[in-house]
């Protein structure tokens, strides 16, 4: 999946149109599907690939977007602030999402 986007908005709609529709968040068990309310660990993810975008007039405003696919057959997104993993993420969570 090498591609480039110019804009985040660009990545999550192409994105969406391959397949990836699901919406995840990071929560202290994991990555939460909001809409399914499934929750999965590190070890039920697959980083398939990820896209950093920085803030055109502020450097913070860096986000990642991750594309993810969950043993049990979900595909979606994950958009996080780039680095920065709040609340009780477990450390095998943030060695996944880790870019490399």
């Amino acid at each position: 999946m090498e591609r480039s986007y110019e804009t985040l908005s660009e990545a999550i709609n192409s994105l969406k149109a391959d397949g990836y529709v699901e919406d995840f968040n990071l929560c202290d068990a994991g990555v939460e599907n909001k809409h399914k309310k499934t929750i999965h660990n590190s070890d039920e993810l697959k980083v398939v690939a990820f896209y950093r975008f920085e803030g055109q007039t502020n450097p913070d405003d860096s986000s990642v977007l991750y594309v993810i696919e969950t043993t049990s057959g979900e595909k979606g997104l994950l958009i996080d602030a780039y680095g920065m993993y709040s609340g009780n993420v477990s450390q095998d969570m943030i060695d996944k999402l880790r870019m490399r």
